[in-house]
């Protein structure tokens, strides 16, 4: 399994992400396929998953595409401790959300479903789990603004808009 990616988020119901999602698939311009499976634990709601993608599902192309996953909010993974890692402030109690499978190779897929994301919920971030920085809703306004680089993720923020 390659790397993972999570939204960041202080306010979390699994039912306002699921939708938040959706709407942020349909912003983007990306495919959503959601047969709205619920996996349960004793006949509670443990987590659900969506494949977002950017071809039609025949295609060769497997490689746009991500699955990302919704929790529910009593699963003990959704529970965030990085704070000092990611120079976060730890008065905010965040929820590490929306698992993204494997981001190499979907970058611009990933890129353009953050963008619509961060713009519905600009308190929320978004975090490469194998580095120590996250986007902002401000970060993915600027990077909205320079022609697309396929890395993206891959560099940090700050590193990115200094002059």
């Amino acid at each position: 399994m390659g790397t993972s990616a999570f939204i960041l988020t202080e306010k979390y119901s699994p039912e306002k992400f699921l939708a938040d999602t959706i709407v942020a698939a349909f912003r983007s311009d990306a495919k959503l396929i959601f047969d709205n499976y619920k996996n349960l634990e004793e006949g509670r709601f443990s987590s659900t998953t969506l494949n977002i993608l950017d071809h039609s599902y025949n295609s060769e192309k497997n490689n746009y595409q991500f699955i990302l996953y919704v929790k529910a909010k009593e699963n003990p993974s959704i529970y965030f401790s990085d704070y000092d890692d990611l120079e976060l402030n730890s008065d905010r109690e965040l929820y590490r959300v929306g698992t993204m499978e494997e981001v190499y190779g979907a970058e611009e897929i990933i890129y353009r479903f953050v963008h619509e994301y961060l713009r519905m919920n600009p308190d929320d971030y978004f975090w490469v789990a194998d580095y120590d920085w996250v986007y902002r809703w401000e970060d993915m306004q600027k990077l909205k603004s320079l022609p697309y680089d396929p890395d993206w993720c891959y560099k940090n923020p700050k590193s990115i808009f200094e002059f």
